[in-house]
């Protein structure tokens, strides 16, 4: 009992400070940073380019709402290790790791990171960010849309364009 009080507690003040601070200070507060961050403007110029793997490590019913152009998904909580090394041989392609803001993204990046990757980079603010810069977004059918699965109304609030969808 005592520990379920601290823990509802804790979440009650990092939902709070979810609700209240910058995108940044959200990051900071999640993220320990061990997988350096690529801004969307970096990570659509090098996709223009077609010299590196986007991995979307969002839950399959975010990415079928949409997703990056040729981003891959790996998913978070089904990631397979095996998947990753029988379809990125090379440990040193450049890849870039997006969730909806950059939280689960960092973990699977760390994942990443122990199976051999060398050079993984992390998207900032994820395909929230992407999106409301004005980048594409790709439905399962590979048409543009306004779509972006939103994740939870907490998290949602930092998608400021496109049509936002809960399941």
């Amino acid at each position: 009992m005592k520990y379920s009080l601290v823990y509802m507690l804790l979440f009650f003040i990092s939902s709070t400070s979810v609700a209240q601070g910058s995108l940044d200070q959200v990051l900071r507060l999640f993220n320990s940073e061990s997988i350096p961050y690529i801004s969307v403007e970096e990570l659509r110029m090098y996709q223009l380019k077609g010299d590196l793997v986007i991995l979307d490590s969002r839950e399959m019913e975010e990415f079928e709402v949409s997703h990056i152009p040729s981003a891959r998904y790996v998913g978070y909580k089904n990631f397979s290790s095996q998947s990753i090394t029988s379809s990125i041989p090379d440990k040193d392609s450049p890849i870039v790791v997006y969730c909806s803001l950059g939280i689960r993204s960092e973990t699977i990046g760390e994942k990443l990171k122990k199976l051999g990757y060398t050079n993984i980079q992390n998207l900032y603010g994820g395909i929230f960010e992407w999106k409301n810069k004005g980048y594409p977004v790709i439905d399962t059918d590979g048409k543009e849309t306004e779509n972006v699965h939103a994740y939870t109304k907490v998290w949602g609030k930092w998608l400021n364009k496109g049509d936002k969808v809960y399941d």
